[in-house]
């Protein structure tokens, strides 16, 4: 059976799809440009330490947004630590409305691990941008060749194999209690079973793994594909429903035999206290940045998915997202 966040990325895809078609004919999605607050800079949080899918996510929206003169300046600042939630409480207490925080799928996952104080539901959703599919990989010299060879050594050996990634309740967290559910495993002995070791940044999970001191990593293609293809690290499947672009040869982990597809969608939030206009002129932001051919070359070169919903869409589909996460990091075990 389909694991239930297979599910949900599915239905997302189809709401994308349609959503796509119609956000340039409904007005309510973007607030009306009159209402708007001209910007002239914004503020770049980054929860994360430099190196991951976060970090390129902020520094390539602050690139575009000044080289094509959407403001003038949009300084980033790193708040790395518990999967992007002291970024999170950082944002609460931000007194610059022109504040964006990069956040995504990760976030919503560390919300509920770590049983933060500070929520997503208390931000201002502004825009969701991408989607990347994440990748299951091995040190180049591994004795895994196969995803099924790595899995079925954690379901007999438990915590001697260890995974590493990104943030604990994440989505890299996410899909290796996944790989051990579809594998058979109940979801109250994952926990047990699986040695996970998070990270607060991309660059310490890619440094453990060329290290050989991880059995396996799993995170977005985009951050781990220069090792792909330089040799030093041996893709294993992806999370997507078809084959990446960036790398043709690796299998999808539902033609490794497990019945997954999940991908990590990554976005933009503004400070919970700003006002209707503000946050109007923040959306156009957003929409400019999504419009422009910059970020449309980005998007292909990193290998990210066109994922934008803008101001209410993204607000309705955070909602829902927040709910459908939580129930299933219930469901394998990752929280009460």
């Amino acid at each position: 059976m389909r694991s239930p966040l297979g599910f949900i990325v599915l239905a997302a895809t189809v709401a994308l799809t349609l959503s796509s078609c119609s956000a340039t004919t409904e007005t309510d999605a973007v607030p009306d440009a009159g209402t708007a607050a001209a910007v002239s800079e914004v503020q770049i949080v980054v929860p994360a330490e430099p190196g991951g899918g976060w970090d390129q996510t902020g520094r390539a929206v602050s690139q575009i947004l000044t080289a094509d003169g959407i403001v003038n300046t949009a300084p980033v600042v790193n708040i790395g630590g518990a999967g992007g939630t002291v970024g999170l409480a950082s944002l609460a207490n931000e007194t610059n409305p022109n504040t964006l925080l990069v956040t995504g799928l990760v976030m919503v996952g560390a919300v509920e691990t770590n049983a933060a104080a500070n929520r997503m539901e208390d931000t201002t959703p502004i825009a969701r941008l991408t989607e990347e599919a994440l990748v299951v990989v091995v040190p180049a010299e591994s004795k895994y060749v196969t995803l099924e060879d790595l899995v079925a050594d954690i379901v007999e050996n438990g915590q001697d194999v260890t995974l590493t990634g990104g943030s604990a309740g994440g989505a890299d967290h996410i899909l290796a209690g996944l790989l051990l559910e579809e594998a058979g495993v109940d979801g109250a002995e994952i926990p047990m079973l699986l040695n996970y070791i998070p990270n607060s940044g991309g660059g310490e999970a890619v440094s453990l793994i060329l290290g050989n001191n991880v059995s396996a990593g799993i995170s977005g293609v985009g951050e781990f594909v220069e090792h792909i293809e330089a040799g030093t690290m041996r893709a294993l499947a992806v999370s997507s429903d078809v084959p990446v672009k960036l790398l043709p040869d690796t299998p999808t982990i539902t033609d490794a035999g497990y019945d997954i597809v999940l991908t990590n969608w990554r976005g933009l939030l503004a400070p919970g206290d700003i006002s209707d206009a503000e946050r109007a002129a923040l959306v156009e932001v957003a929409t400019a940045l999504h419009a422009s051919e910059a970020w449309i070359s980005e998007l292909d070169t990193r290998g990210w998915t066109d994922a934008f919903l803008p101001g209410d869409e993204f607000s309705d589909y955070l909602g829902q997202n927040i709910t459908e996460v939580t129930g299933t990091l219930r469901n394998i075990g990752l929280v009460d």
